[in-house]
């Protein structure tokens, strides 16, 4: 079974960093983009970041961008979030997920085909 585990979430003040992971298992971990989402409570989910199956390119959404750095470890079957300089409006139940081969970037949730449980991360002012 394809399994997707986010751990290493929680309350941080801002300007603070939080480093997540994502434990993969269950499926081929080069045949797959892997990404961040986030979901605050009333909100759509959002794109938050993506690296793509040769592990070089990454985009992230402007939000995020030269704050955040998603990168894999492919030893351990694992997807990385670093969160530098948090503010308070990234707060949200963040999901990592798994997108099949493709030929644009999955930059949208119905790209993706297997998802985590979610991690919560909080950011007070």
């Amino acid at each position: 079974q394809v399994q997707l585990v986010e751990s290493g979430g929680g309350l941080v003040q801002a300007g603070g960093s939080l480093r997540l992971s994502c434990a993969a298992s269950g499926l081929t971990f080069s045949s797959y983009a892997e990404g961040w989402f986030r979901q605050a409570p009333g909100k759509e989910r959002e794109f938050v970041a993506t690296v793509m199956r040769n592990g070089r390119s990454t985009y992230y959404a402007d939000s995020v961008k030269g704050r955040f750095t998603i990168s894999r470890d492919i030893a351990k079957n694992t997807v990385y979030l670093q969160m530098n300089s948090l503010k308070p409006e990234d707060t949200a139940v963040y999901y990592c997920a798994a997108a099949s081969l493709r030929v644009g970037v999955p930059d949208t949730p119905y790209e993706y085909d297997y998802w985590g449980q979610g991690t919560q991360v909080t950011v007070s002012s």
